[in-house]
């Protein structure tokens, strides 16, 4: 093999790997900041629509992603296992896995590198306090990381709520293990067939269809392309505002 072919052979390597990106378990390179206080408080709700993040067991793990990384919402549920690199006063030793649970907003008015840490193209992440300071002293405020995507490990089934009204149900789908960012989602009632929801906003899909009185099954299908099937996960009795378990991902 000639020395100019053996160099392109290392560099379609290097497109290939950019090309899986974060998806594939390869390390990359992102800062990291954090918000919500002390005990997380302030990083309750957020663009997934998770709500109480300690009551639906994400607890203080959790991250707001750039829009990079955000992937309009479709990323809601992935996890990611974090490292401080490259500065050695601030950082500290060990990894830490967090979930995705909300949006860090671009602001334009600031540079990216003063203030401005959310503004694409950058690759950000703004953990919960209690997270960060297991990664780094709390006065660095800011700190160049690597990353790279993990699976998900969740205790119990994957959770249904469902909301909304009849003719409009819209069920908040969380708890996912494996690659955890839910891509789609199919409903169906006993006296139905499998019918695709939409997505409305971060981890919410929603149904046009009149499901009352029906036992309801749904089917997850995660970023990897697995689904799982949940088969009479709400009984006919069920009504808006129960969260329903059903099948995991292994």
């Amino acid at each position: 093999m000639s020395l100019h072919l053996f160099f392109f052979f290392f560099f379609l390597l290097g497109i290939i790997a950019s090309s899986l990106g974060q998806d594939e378990g390869y390390w990359m390179e992102a800062h990291a900041t954090f918000y919500g206080g002390g005990d997380a408080a302030g990083t309750m709700g957020g663009a997934c629509g998770y709500g109480n993040l300690y009551s639906q067991g994400y607890g203080t793990n959790t991250a707001a992603l750039s829009t990079a990384l955000f992937n309009n919402g479709l990323s809601c549920g992935a996890c990611f296992e974090i490292r401080c690199v490259s500065d050695s006063k601030w950082c500290l030793h060990g990894s830490i896995v967090v979930t995705a649970t909300n949006f860090c907003p671009p602001n334009n008015a600031l540079p990216n590198d003063a203030g401005g840490w959310c503004n694409p193209p950058q690759r950000h992440f703004d953990l919960s306090q209690p997270v960060f300071q297991q990664i780094a002293q709390y006065r660095a405020g800011i700190v160049p990381v690597s990353y790279r995507r993990v699976a998900c490990k969740k205790k119990g089934g994957i959770r249904f709520t469902i909301n909304g009204h009849s003719y409009f149900n819209l069920v908040l789908v969380t708890n996912v293990g494996g690659a955890g960012d839910v891509q789609a989602v199919s409903i169906k009632g006993s006296r139905t067939g499998w019918e695709t929801m939409s997505r409305n906003w971060g981890q919410n899909w929603q149904s046009s269809s009149y499901l009352n009185g029906q036992g309801l099954s749904f089917k997850v299908t995660t970023s990897d392309g697995r689904s799982v099937t949940c088969n009479d996960v709400a009984p006919g009795s069920w009504s808006f505002g129960q969260t329903f378990t059903g099948g995991q991902f292994t």
